[in-house]
């Protein structure tokens, strides 16, 4: 389906089943972290999944793609954001599959049935509301500060959301884990399992990606770490592997 692009707008290949996606250069763009949390989700057939802060629909839009999920509810709370993402969703036909909800996720058990969904899906934003200053009305800041909802909103949400055994899928920064593991627990999401994303083999690690299981039993599984660059500057054969390339 054909849309209509508005100022400082194009279309992105998302080089995944012919998919495509809207991305506008001024705004907050979806990076390395959406898509290393879409592959990390190994959501069963057949799903109701919600994305929290969907941004542009690239989780579930890439999600569509990768897993063979039934539907897909993607909140937003930025209306000109959320109005792009579905129209990304009309590009690729998708209206059946993914609904964007232009709401605060902290209101969505208003819209959402509670102890529903199979999978709940966030990759939140990462830095603190203090950490800087920021402007509260800039899309960027929105997306990249704890300035329309914390760490703890999408958790408790998520909680909420999700069915017994259910599964949270979330992207985050390793200076976060302690917060965030206490917030799991806090909400009876067992964590299940973690993986560290490094930048190469000999730096710290710079993102996480987790999982947790709605009143899971205590079990947590470290995956092997994930290099993003070999010595030779290159994706490693993991990366290329996750973005569907060959090396």
């Amino acid at each position: 389906m054909e849309v209509e692009l508005k100022k400082n707008e194009k279309i992105e290949d998302l080089q995944c089943n012919g998919l495509k996606i809207i991305q506008n250069k001024e705004w907050f763009c979806f990076g390395m972290d959406a898509v290393l949390l879409t592959n990390y989700c190994d959501i069963k057939n057949n799903s109701k999944i919600v994305d929290l802060g969907t941004g542009t629909g690239i989780i579930p839009i890439l999600l569509s793609g990768k897993r063979n999920y039934s539907k897909a509810y993607a909140l937003e709370i930025q209306e000109e954001v959320a109005q792009m993402a579905e129209r990304s969703v009309a590009l690729n036909d998708l209206q059946d599959k993914i609904e964007i909800l232009n709401i605060d996720l902290k209101e969505a058990l208003s819209y959402l049935k509670p102890n529903s969904f199979d999978a709940v899906i966030s990759n939140p934003p990462y830095k603190l509301s203090n950490s800087g200053i920021v402007n509260p009305s800039d899309k960027k800041a929105i997306s990249r500060h704890e300035i329309k909802c914390s760490l703890e909103d999408v958790i408790k949400t998520a909680a909420a959301l999700l069915k017994q055994y259910g599964r949270f899928y979330m992207v985050h920064r390793p200076d976060r884990l302690a917060d965030i593991i206490c917030l799991l627990r806090k909400y009876r999401l067992e964590p299940k399992q973690i993986r560290f994303v490094h930048p190469r083999a000999a730096a710290k690690p710079n993102m996480i990606l987790i999982r947790a299981s709605k009143n899971g039993n205590p079990e947590l599984k470290f995956d092997p770490p994930l290099y993003i660059y070999g010595e030779d500057g290159q994706y490693t054969e993991d990366v290329y592997k996750i973005y569907g390339l060959g090396k």
